[in-house]
């Protein structure tokens, strides 16, 4: 049985044409893969939301389910020099003036291969006047017993060498608002880092990362309510099981939702929706892993660099356990 495709490619909407979807399905696990971006439209376990959903019609809200590349969160001024060049992007952060999540969030991914339990979708990215590296791109997104498991590989396909950096943007929720849950002393929080990175007020890091250690940060402990934290913070330091992976773990009474990050995704933005308005507010946890931390471009802390030809893979995960 083939994924059921979902949209209509000549439908149209303000801000952009309506995208393409594909269904997968395997055992208690229901997901959507947006061709537009390659994004999460959709992931479900036994009926339930595992992440806040968008379609097709109304598009991503706040990055919800996106694919960040080739560069994840933000730079600052929307410029950066690399090799003694300095390039301008785009400044889509009116607030900050920065250049966030990348380019190719925006743009249509072609299907490679579709069956009923995955989806491999392909970008041949050319560059852009702000960043002129031409990539090809790749996200394999597959269901399973253990959930959603998605590989996301990279190649340069320039003749010079390429910066690079990658980040997926889930908002992990339970099937009702986080908020609710926590107000009820429900909700539990707990993340795989030993130290969180400081930033100044554009959000862009200022100094080196700090220790979590026993702090309103420290996300360790098993079983620790997320209460009125607010986080819009980049950690590192991630600790890892016995298969290389970093976990985030939001906890219900019912059941959990997890995020898995595999080697080479060492840092991890968690933010709890504190700035979005009206019922988003506090609705469900953003937890985005990533490859290097918010700027790069400039810093280069933990930035990719792509030789001509060279290419790499990272892996992440969603699931759902019982409790």
């Amino acid at each position: 049985m083939i994924a059921r495709f979902i949209g209509d490619r000549d439908q149209t909407r303000e801000g952009g044409r309506v995208g393409e979807a594909w269904e997968l399905r395997s055992g208690e696990y229901r997901a959507r893969v947006d061709r537009t971006g390659a994004g999460l439209q959709e992931l479900t376990w036994r009926g339930r939301d595992l992440v806040w959903p968008y379609t097709s019609d109304t598009g991503p809200d706040s990055f919800q389910g996106q694919l960040l590349a080739p560069w994840p969160n933000r730079t600052a001024a929307a410029r950066y020099t690399f090799q003694g060049t300095e390039y301008r992007l785009e400044a889509d952060d009116p607030a900050t003036g920065a250049a966030i999540h990348g380019l190719v969030h925006a743009l249509d991914w072609s299907a490679e291969q579709v069956s009923e339990e995955a989806a491999v979708l392909r970008l041949a990215f050319g560059g852009t006047a702000g960043y002129p590296f031409p990539l090809d791109l790749t996200a394999a997104y597959r269901l399973g017993p253990d959930g959603l498991d998605v590989t996301v590989g990279v190649r340069n396909t320039g003749t010079g060498d390429a910066p690079f950096g990658l980040g997926f943007h889930p908002y992990l929720t339970l099937d009702r608002p986080l908020w609710e849950l926590s107000e009820r002393g429900e909700l539990t929080v707990s993340a795989d880092a030993g130290t969180h990175q400081p930033t100044d007020g554009g959000m862009i890091p200022k100094g080196a990362p700090l220790p979590v250690d026993g702090g309103e940060l420290d996300l360790r402990p098993p079983g620790r309510s997320l209460g009125s934290t607010v986080l819009d913070t980049a950690f590192t330091a991630l600790d890892r099981d016995a298969e290389g992976r970093s976990w985030v773990r939001v906890g219900g009474p019912e059941h959990r939702v997890c995020l898995w990050s595999g080697p080479g995704l060492d840092w991890l933005q968690l933010y709890s929706g504190d700035t979005l308005e009206g019922p988003r507010r506090r609705a469900a946890l953003a937890a985005e892993p990533m490859t290097c931390p918010p700027d790069a471009l400039n810093s280069g802390t933990g930035l990719l660099v792509l030789a001509p030809g060279a290419s790499a893979e990272y892996r992440f995960g969603l699931l759902a356990e019982p409790v």
